[in-house]
């Protein structure tokens, strides 16, 4: 069992950022960490939507080194960030308790899982898809090609997932290994580690192939060559084209049993956070439900996506009368609008889950807590009497 040692504020960005890549965050928004020292020893890690005074009081509270929050704290750009201002004070304040403030927004919308996978799960919805799939990978891969003699197969694995080779999703060191006959001849100033000058070899090899970040070509290359028992090592590098990888805007799937729209409605309200807003529903109350649209915050931008999914409804916030009145007026599928604090609240317990996991898998002693404090701006919500 390896040892276990206290994760820095370095760590822990690098773990969400494994999960929430920022390079997936639409162009508009500004993700990543906004204070804190890298170098700095975090124990405790808080979730929470809304990067306020009160989340800032219930951090220090909680011990925590770090915040994460969904929402960004800055979105326009500043010039200053003075304690005589609402966010400045934020700032100082995170500061002066050493607490470190990194946004997670819509890289982790667009990550899988993400907000609307947490959504969908606790809805039931299963067998899920992005409404908008990202259209470039993030991260380009290589896939290497190496041929080596089956003795040195394991050594030249772990070197090769040393430098950043065979990482796949939650996997490390993945290869693949076939077996083999390679055959040489050296030539006249050759020094070969099997076989003799002028004579013709066949030796048992294994074409092994492993997965790698572009970024890292140059390092996985120089450890291919460090670690390869031949003197000229034979090897092919390929770029691989991007494919679909689940990640990307919104969710649709289906329910495992379908129900009318009254009782779907009754079931969101019943899972998501209580909140003033409620749940609004737009359609027949005894519409089938059975295909599900979902989208984590304002979501109005992908109404023709979630119609064209085929969905039976689509649920997500912020809907706008025009938008709504639009698509029902043209046949579309009924609409279930829910606070935006709320639906974006069902990622907290997820995301928490996931970097403890992370967490420990890296060795890292780290402990996560999710607010459960109310940030929704709306407090209360009056009827008609």
């Amino acid at each position: 069992m390896s040892a276990v040692r206290t994760a820095t504020l370095g760590d822990v960005v690098a773990l969400l950022h494994r999960r929430y890549d920022p390079r997936t965050a639409d162009s508009w928004d500004r993700v990543g960490l906004v204070c804190g020292d890298p170098d700095e020893p975090v124990e405790q890690v808080l979730f929470a939507v809304d990067p306020v005074a009160v989340v800032v009081d219930e951090a220090i509270a909680d011990g925590a080194g770090l915040l994460v929050t969904h929402h960004p704290l800055f979105l326009g750009g500043v010039h200053g960030v003075a304690a005589d201002t609402a966010k400045g004070r934020i700032v100082h304040r995170l500061i002066r308790s050493g607490i470190g403030l990194l946004a997670a927004h819509t890289n982790a919308d667009n990550a899988r899982p993400g907000v609307s996978d947490a959504i969908a799960g606790a809805l039931g919805v299963v067998g899920t898809a992005p409404l908008e799939g990202l259209d470039v990978a993030p991260a380009p891969l290589d896939k290497l090609i190496v041929f080596v003699p089956e003795a040195d197969t394991e050594a030249l694995i772990d070197a090769l997932a040393a430098a950043g080779a065979g990482r796949i999703g939650d996997y490390d060191r993945a290869a693949f290994a076939a077996p083999g006959t390679g055959t040489f001849r050296p030539l006249a100033g050759a020094h070969p580690h099997i076989g003799s000058v002028g004579q013709v070899e066949h030796v048992p090899e294994s074409m092994l192939q492993m997965v790698a970040p572009r970024s890292r070509r140059a390092d996985i290359v120089a450890a291919l060559r460090a670690a390869h028992p031949y003197e000229e090592p034979a090897f092919d590098v390929i770029e691989l084209a991007p494919v679909p990888d689940g990640r990307g805007g919104g969710r649709v799937g289906e329910l495992v049993e379908p129900m009318p729209l009254r009782a779907f409605a009754d079931l969101v309200a019943h899972t998501l956070p209580t909140t003033a807003h409620g749940v609004r529903v737009a359609g027949d109350p005894d519409r089938e439900i059975r295909r599900v649209a979902v989208c984590g915050g304002a979501g109005d931008s992908l109404l023709g996506a979630a119609q064209a999914s085929g969905a039976d409804v689509y649920l997500t916030s912020d809907l706008r009368h025009h938008r709504a009145s639009e698509h029902l007026e043209a046949g579309g599928c009924a609409l279930v609008d829910v606070a935006h604090w709320a639906a974006e609240w069902m990622w907290l317990p997820q995301a928490a889950r996931l970097l403890e996991q992370d967490a420990a898998a890296a060795g890292l002693a780290l402990g996560t807590t999710v607010s459960t404090t109310v940030t929704d701006p709306w407090t209360f919500h009056v009827g008609r009497r």
